[in-house]
């Protein structure tokens, strides 16, 4: 990208917290952490002042399949975003004094998303949907697991996952290839080889229907699921589509017939959390508890619309331009493009341009729409969590016929 001054790089894990032993979730999140605690040669405050001085940021992440490290400098900085980059994977300290502090760190972050409604109804629907699987379980950890992390654990596990063969590192903005490669060599060569990491077994899915009551929550939460193909599927753009016109967006069905036609909603939208062997499609919704029957009876309605109707012409074409726009205007900067590199290399193994992409886009059409709703929307299959003060409310199996 010669016309920015700055280069966004990023050291990417291709596992997240899904490769995690049921005794060890949350770890992958804690060592995220932990590795700007401190390092062989920095102290806590000397990694953030390396960045704060040269006017760069320097960001962490994990995810259910991937963690990663990333900085922004500008272009003549990269050398140093490399230095502390390779500093905080290759040199981490794990000082005992340190684990158990991050320890009541991380404890408070939880309690902060248990009072958050929508993150916990959302945990409570993956946590049934996909039981007894890793994709099931808290990025987090829970209170339990957190307090049983040890140095020794905490050091398994980053030698085992920290590896050449799990990392990837992607770069974008005023910068040569070449001199990437030769700053990647110069700054993590010293990483031991391994061999490529076990596979993580597929998940399978659960259509349970979850009543969970909370009685200091005002709203009632709803998340509706139904399980739809992996991040690699051939019919990914279409599902991209069916998700944009159902509820992507402020002219997508679900928002215009459940908050603007009917005032039942404030929130109400629909969303895809795909993985490299399964997905699902969610809708979430806070309404009262006298109008929750009537949200969830308005989304089988539209899921049975989208099952027998035709997809108008007119609303094809916007959800499309939609779609398109967001993938330009979300791929302007130097840290988009960094990250959109690294997921199309770890979840493809090659480059998708913008051409391919809007192509891709613009090749479905509403039949294809048509078939995937009927394919994915069966209510045998729908899952449903129910969050807030119950009263009494049920939603039954014979509510979701769609």
């Amino acid at each position: 990208m010669p016309h920015v001054r700055s280069v966004s790089v990023g050291a990417w894990i291709r596992s997240g917290s899904r490769l995690e032993e049921p005794a060890e979730n949350g770890i992958s999140h804690f060592i995220e952490h932990m590795l700007f605690k401190g390092t062989g040669r920095r102290s806590a405050e000397e990694i953030a002042r390396s960045v704060d001085s040269i006017g760069g940021n320097l960001d962490a992440f994990t995810s259910k399949e991937l963690v990663s490290f990333n900085a922004k400098v500008l272009d003549e900085h990269l050398p140093r975003a490399f230095d502390i980059l390779s500093d905080l994977m290759l040199n981490p300290a794990f000082r005992e004094e340190d684990i158990e502090k991050e320890k009541g760190v991380i404890l408070e972050e939880l309690k902060m998303e248990m009072d958050n409604p929508e993150y916990l109804v959302h945990e409570i629907f993956c946590s049934n949907f996909w039981k007894d699987h890793p994709l099931g379980k808290p990025i987090l950890g829970t209170r339990e697991t957190l307090r049983s992390f040890t140095r020794e654990m905490v050091d398994n596990y980053f030698r085992r996952i920290y590896v050449p063969s799990n990392i990837i590192i992607t770069a974008a903005g005023n910068l040569k290839h070449e001199r990437l490669i030769e700053l990647a060599r110069q700054y993590f060569e010293p990483l031991a080889w391994s061999g490529p990491m076990p596979p993580s077994p597929p998940p399978a899915t659960h259509a349970r229907l979850v009543m969970r009551d909370k009685k200091s929550l005002e709203q009632i939460h709803i998340c509706l699921g139904v399980p739809i193909y992996p991040l690699a599927h051939e019919k990914r753009f279409v599902c991209y589509v069916l998700n944009t016109i159902l509820g992507g967006g402020m002219s997508s069905r679900l928002f215009q017939n459940i908050r603007e036609r009917q005032g039942l909603a404030y929130s109400v939208y629909s969303e895809l959390n795909l993985y490299r062997d399964s997905g699902a499609l969610l809708v979430s919704a806070g309404t009262s508890a006298a109008s929750a029957p009537k949200v969830v009876e308005a989304v089988v309605k539209e899921f049975r619309s989208l099952k027998q109707e035709p997809i108008p012409a007119e609303e094809l074409r916007r959800a499309k331009d939609h779609l398109k726009g967001s993938l330009m205007l979300g791929l302007e900067s130097t840290s988009s493009r960094m990250a959109n590199l690294a997921r199309q290399e770890l979840f493809f193994g090659r480059f998708f341009t913008l051409d391919e992409l809007s192509e891709s886009i613009e090749a479905v059409t509403a039949e294809e729409v048509g078939e995937v709703a009927r394919d994915c929307f069966d209510s045998r299959h729908i899952a449903v969590t129910v969050l807030g003060r119950l009263a009494g409310l049920k939603i039954t199996r014979d509510e979701l016929v769609c």
